[in-house]
């Protein structure tokens, strides 16, 4: 027998605790002897003032096999849109021409690996689902630390993707201008805020547009945050656009909106004599390209119905008033187009790309493949892709997103933080385009210098610096690329929501300049 040394004796849950085995629940008389919502019975001495009980040890890493990578536990992503300061903050506004402008900013895409994406390498994923981008760009950014893999930075694009692996891609963002025009208050309580939004403005965050949207300007200038989107306007589309201010009222309204008891009223003027009856179009409703955003009548497609009614004619153009019974994609414009009466400026559903018929009646003698291919090449032409919100490095991408209907939110990951792709933005119906910019074959990324790199990627929590928005950005074509701003003009379009009423509620904005009677292009 050994003699002074006792071994310690320890209760039987407090050995299952220690051996990381779940202990049993605690028996109806330990919970009487317990204080009620505490968990420390009432003879049980309190810890040291000022301190909380010592919380329980994290979970021991399993043991690894030799060469095997650890995959940290996923983290909880906020399932709310909440903007706060610190995104206000990445960067501010400026005016020029007419147009609000965004400086650029540093920005942090984030993503977990998706399924497809497991046992491929990151190299692989790049080079097949992220094409807007050379490989060499991937290599440069990993040099320059852009690149992380579970909060640690990339040194090998050949390594392998496992399940719940985070990455986070650092980019040089730059935004698209959009009209100047200030977003105005109708009404606001303790309920909703309802505002009247600019045609070009996304309502939230989405492909290249973050901080020129409605929610970040009205927390930015109007200080109206955690906002609870109700309804979404096309970003060409202007009118009446109300938001909850808590989920209990959104929740209310979401309501009536699954019950049809929500009625929305538009005006817009199209080309030519609309008829003096009043219209019904109960077309179906086909996506053609969720990248591009455009849509056509199709039997396959999703049944909706618009009413039509004709308000004005000036001699060459009409004003309809339009009230859509169905929510789907772009539904007014197409059901016009199909009528033979198009938006007189829809920068998709009045372009010759459509045919002689300019889409009237369904007939467009083009494949889907070649209609996309004409209207590419008619606003590249005139040097306005950014008019129907893409840009090359769009087209140069892998892969379309589907399609997330007109209400609701298009990002499933976090849209507060990035997107849930590494380098590219989730699809939304009103645009699809993605972060990154696409690198001219002549720049030499492979020679860039890594500490110059490194000096300009400024705060990496996607923060700018006090001057990130007046430096060169040596991975980013967009800082040594001169584009064609479009001109206030052509960011608007003749299609405004007039009036938006519920069962409790009903909020108006005045007719738009165009919409009068007397007006003359």
């Amino acid at each position: 027998m050994r003699h002074g040394v006792r071994r310690a004796v320890w209760p039987a849950w407090v050995r299952a605790a220690r051996i990381g085995v779940r202990p049993p629940p605690p028996s109806r008389g330990d919970m009487a002897e317990r204080g009620p919502g505490t968990g420390r019975a009432r003879d049980e001495e309190p810890g040291p003032a000022g301190k909380e009980e010592e919380a329980a040890p994290a979970p021991k890493k399993r043991r690894l096999a030799g060469g095997e990578r650890y995959v940290p536990p996923p983290r909880k992503l906020n399932p709310g849109v909440s903007f706060g300061a610190e995104h206000f903050a990445e960067t501010s506004y400026y005016f020029e021409g007419g147009l609000r402008k965004v400086r650029p900013y540093y920005f942090d895409f984030r993503t977990y690996c998706k399924g497809r994406w497991v046992g491929r390498s990151l190299l692989h994923v790049f080079g097949t689902e992220f094409r807007a981008q050379p490989l060499s760009y991937y290599r440069a950014a990993a040099r320059a630390g852009r690149l992380r893999l579970n909060e640690e930075p990339v040194r090998d694009l050949d390594i392998v993707l496992k399940n719940n692996d985070f990455l986070r891609n650092t980019v040089h963002r730059h935004e698209p201008p959009v009209t100047a025009q200030p977003i105005r208050i109708l009404a606001e309580d303790e309920e909703v805020v309802v505002v009247d939004k600019p045609s070009s403005l996304p309502v939230h965050p989405c492909g290249r547009f973050r901080h020129n949207t409605v929610i970040f300007i009205l927390g930015k200038e109007h200080g109206l945050r955690e906002l609870h989107t109700l309804h979404r306007l096309d970003r060409m589309t202007s009118g009446v656009l109300m938001f909850a201010k808590t989920a209990a009222v959104s929740k209310r309204i979401d309501e009536q909106v699954r019950q049809r008891q929500l009625e929305k009223e538009y005006v817009c003027r199209v080309v030519g004599e609309f008829p003096e009856h009043e219209v019904v179009c109960e077309e179906p409703i086909l996506v053609v390209s969720y990248k591009v955003g455009v849509c056509r009548v199709d039997a396959k497609g999703k049944p909706c119905q618009t009413l039509f009614q004709r308000l004005s004619y000036n001699g060459s153009s009409s004003v309809v008033r339009c009230l859509p019974r169905t929510g789907r994609t772009h539904q007014i414009r197409v059901h016009l187009q199909f009528l033979g009466h198009p938006i007189l400026n829809d920068p998709i559903y009045n372009m010759e790309a459509w045919g002689p018929h300019r889409g009237k009646g369904g007939r467009i003698g083009k494949t889907d493949e070649e209609l996309l291919k004409a209207l590419v090449e008619e606003h590249r032409s005139k040097q306005s892709l950014e008019v129907l919100g893409i840009g090359e490095e769009d087209l140069n991408s892998a892969g379309e997103s589907r399609d997330c209907g007109n209400s609701g939110d298009c990002t499933k990951s976090d849209p507060v933080n990035g997107s849930s792709c590494p380098a590219e933005d989730e699809k939304d119906p009103e645009r699809n385009d993605i972060a990154a910019c696409p690198l001219n074959s002549d720049t030499n990324l492979e020679t860039l210098d890594k500490d110059k790199e490194l000096s300009l990627c400024g705060n990496q929590d996607g923060q700018a610096g006090e001057k990130g928005w007046e430096e060169k950005d040596p991975l980013c074509v967009e800082c040594r690329t001169s584009r064609r701003d479009p001109s206030p003009k052509e960011l608007v379009m003749f299609l405004h929501a007039l009036r938006y009423k519920g069962a409790d509620f009903e909020y108006c904005s005045s007719m738009p300049e165009w919409a009068m009677e007397d007006w003359q292009e």
